[in-house]
Parts: C-alpha cells; structure tokens; sequence
C-alpha cells in the first residue's frame, strides 16, 4: 500500500505543476516501500540525491511562473521552498553521518511537508493564476 496517494484533492489544477508534484510522491512511495522491505538505508541516499535534483527543478519551474505573473505572495512561497531545500540537506547530512535513525524521520517529514505545502502554499496561488489564464 502506498504511503501517499495522489488524487484529485491534491490537484492544483495546473497541468504543468500537477505533473511536476506526482514525482516527489512517487519517490516518497518508492522510499517508503524501501523501508518495508528493510531496504531503507540502501534508498535513502538515492532518494535524498533524486528529491534534492528534482525539488531544485521543480521549484525552480515554479518560482519561474509565479515570478512571470507577478504573484504577490511569491517573495514567502520562495521562503517555504528554500527551508524544505534546507531541511532535505540537513537530513541527508545527518544520514551521511550515520544517523539511521532518520528514515521514519525523513518519511514523516517529507510526507506531511509535501502534503500541507501542497494543500495550503500552493492552492492560495490557484485562483490567482487562474485569473491570469494559467491551467
């Protein structure tokens, strides 16, 4: 069973950003079925790179498109993307100086960051790039 399903719920309504969104679910699963095969550890620094690597490109993407509309809110959404950036390397430090400990961290953490950034940050900028034509 999966930790994290995607749904219509998490749908920004966006086609591009919707897209870009089911990746960092569909490498929180992959994690996740890791850890329940006690693969965790061997996944987590393939899982960390991959996170890293696309966080940085899809946050860049839509930094990019909030900027191009001139979303008032843009200057704080950047803020909640660079602390996740932060946070995702804090981890990976803490694993490569072996902290076992923190692959139930991590996958909590990822989880409920994807899903209350999602549900909260991103949806406040719908209606706003909507009314701008952005679907």
């Amino acid at each position: 069973m999966a930790l994290m399903t995607w749904s219509d719920q998490l749908s920004v309504n966006i086609k591009q950003v919707d897209s870009q969104h089911m990746k960092p679910v569909e490498l929180l699963n992959s994690f996740h079925d890791s850890m329940k095969m006690g693969k965790g550890k061997e996944a987590m620094g393939k899982t960390f790179s991959e996170l890293l690597d696309y966080t940085t490109y899809h946050f860049g993407t839509e930094e990019d498109i909030l900027k191009k509309y001139g979303y008032p809110a843009f200057p704080a959404h950047k803020k909640e993307h660079e602390a996740l950036t932060k946070k995702v390397g804090d981890l990976r430090e803490r694993f490569s100086q072996g902290d076992l400990a923190i692959t139930i961290d991590t996958m909590t953490f990822l989880k409920n960051w994807l899903y209350d950034h999602i549900m909260g940050t991103d949806k406040k900028y719908v209606p706003f790039l909507h009314s701008k034509g952005v679907n």
